[in-house]
């Protein structure tokens, strides 16, 4: 598995702006004070992608995580 700086290196400006953008917005901020109990990151950091999974659909079916998911679509109708 590659490593997120390797990931990040592979980015346009564009696409770091507009990562950066996202992560800024409001409901990422609150959908990191809920993955605030570690969850999340104890699934990343254990490589086990069933609790990786597990984690992130906790997450994404709050009201905050629908609505990080729905800015990351895109415009409605389009494909980003």
């Amino acid at each position: 598995m590659e490593d997120l700086s390797g990931l990040l290196s592979r980015l346009t400006p564009e696409q770091r702006a507009a990562l950066n953008a996202l992560a800024s917005s409001p409901e990422a901020r609150r959908l990191g004070e809920r993955a605030g109990n570690g969850e999340l990151e104890r699934a990343v950091r254990s490589g086990d992608p069933a609790a990786l999974r597990s984690a992130a659909e906790r997450l994404l079916s709050t009201r905050e995580g629908k609505a990080l998911a729905e800015k990351l679509s895109g415009p409605k109708g389009g494909h980003g």
